[in-house]
């Protein structure tokens, strides 16, 4: 039985947060809503707050799932991280990562963590 689009993500964004665990991350809050966009997950690594986009998809057949975060999706995701950064009076530096999962049914997923992803524009 195929999966649901919004079971694919949720099942996703727990590995995700797994996984940031296991690399020793703290997790400050999941799925930061701001208006109509959100983050996915907000952890901190001891140095910076990290903002994380997690990109889930069952398979390749439609391209690397980070490819779905695009230049438009990156300026939605730096206004919520301005959000949260004002609300909660962050000083820590931020950070932008996407982590893209594709769970092929092989068993163990496949995690693409990508650090510093993109930079929040000046413009």
């Amino acid at each position: 039985m195929e999966k649901k689009p919004c079971d694919l993500g949720k099942e996703g964004e727990q590995q995700a947060v797994d996984y940031l665990l296991d690399a020793g991350y703290q997790i400050i809050d999941r799925n930061f809503v701001c208006g109509k966009n959100e983050v996915d997950i907000i952890a901190t690594d001891g140095q910076s707050i990290v903002f994380v986009e997690v990109k889930t998809r069952a398979t390749h057949a439609f391209g690397e799932p980070e490819q779905a975060v695009t230049k438009a999706k990156q300026k939605l995701i730096i206004r919520v991280a301005d959000a949260y950064i004002t609300k909660f009076n962050v000083t820590m530096e931020a950070r932008f990562d996407v982590i893209s999962i594709v769970l092929n049914g092989e068993g163990k997923p496949e995690i693409n963590h990508i650090p510093s992803a993109f930079e929040p524009s000046i413009c």
